[in-house]
């Protein structure tokens, strides 16, 4: 990325992702004269609004029109264009899921749709704009790549992946500012999980796969468990799909149990992914930290992650009950 070294937030620093989106989006622009933006009417809040005043040219808003956007892109990737459509999750997965099926993956256009607004973070909102099943949605379709950023360094670096990629791209993100978790040696390939924590000693007793926010919960997770004498070994995989099998089973293999934690339903999403993997090469123990088949409600962001149990707290119940069933097993 260009002229984004002294924007990049210090480890621990808490920060939208949406925020990171723009800058880089704007930089990227620079970088690559075919990077069109388009946007919903949401611009504001999807920050897609900085390409849209350092590139006025390049920039359609579609209104409130969703599908039209959608549609709009699949022409200009169909003109040699990359198109970076923007919306909040629920509006992009949800009331243009038809037109990305047919018009973007089945004919595996250049577009990229980055989504703003994902999950019960969204807040007082409540549920009709709280996307919990916006993952499974874009992973069912054929052709679709599917991210998942952590912290602001992985949004910056996944912007520029998701241009490179040839074809469609799905990337999700939150509303609330989150911790910063990496550093400038951190690199985000798609396709592939990062194991951001070992154990210090020996092999892990449980494993902890997450994506987005909940990563930083089982880093936090990681640490409660070893004061009660267990050891974790925590994954990012934000790369949701195509999903990094080999490194997935490795764990499993080390491990015996594992534990996944994603802001979205536990149907369809992360969780699913990883069992499907497993259960065909390697199954253990399993538990999953998610939204158990329920529509998300209005309330303040914390106290809703509280309420839809996406904590350390209940990833280390989880972890201790899959890693007592492993060595009984």
């Amino acid at each position: 990325m260009t002229n984004l070294a002294d924007r990049i937030p210090p480890k621990g620093k808490k920060v939208a992702l949406r925020e990171i989106y723009g800058l880089t989006l704007v930089e990227l622009g620079k970088d690559n004269g075919d990077v069109v933006a388009l946007d919903a009417d949401l611009s504001g809040s999807t920050k897609s609004s900085k390409f849209a005043r350092a590139f006025p040219d390049r920039f359609y808003n579609a209104g409130v029109a969703e599908q039209n956007m959608i549609g709009m892109a699949a022409g200009l990737a169909a003109c040699g264009k990359i198109p970076f459509a923007s919306t909040f999750a629920v509006f992009a997965t949800g009331r243009a899921f038809e037109q990305i099926r047919n018009s973007v993956a089945c004919p595996r256009l250049n577009v990229k749709i980055v989504a703003s607004h994902a999950g019960v973070d969204v807040g007082e909102d409540g549920a009709s704009h709280q996307a919990i099943e916006d993952v499974a949605l874009m992973r069912v379709l054929p052709n679709m790549c599917v991210l998942v950023p952590a912290d602001a360094i992985e949004i910056g670096q996944m912007v520029y992946a998701a241009a490179a990629w040839d074809g469609p791209v799905y990337i999700r993100m939150g509303r609330s500012p989150v911790p910063t978790i990496f550093d400038d040696g951190y690199t985000f390939v798609i396709g592939r999980a990062k194991i951001v924590r070992r154990p210090q000693e020996g092999l892990a007793d449980v494993t902890l796969i997450a994506a987005g926010s909940m990563v930083v919960h089982c880093l936090e997770a990681a640490k409660r468990l070893r004061e009660e004498g267990l050891e974790a070994m925590v994954i990012n995989c934000s790369s949701v799909k195509p999903l990094d099998k080999e490194t997935i089973i490795m764990a499993a293999r080390e491990s015996g149990a594992v534990v996944t934690a994603e802001e979205h339903s536990v149907i369809g999403g992360l969780g699913s992914a990883v069992a499907e993997v497993l259960s065909e090469s390697y199954p253990v123990p399993m538990a999953f930290i998610g939204v158990k088949d329920r529509f998300g409600q209005s309330g303040k962001p914390a106290e809703l992650m509280e309420h839809y149990a996406l904590s350390a707290e209940e990833i280390v119940r989880a972890a201790v009950q899959v890693a007592a069933v492993r060595r009984t097993s």
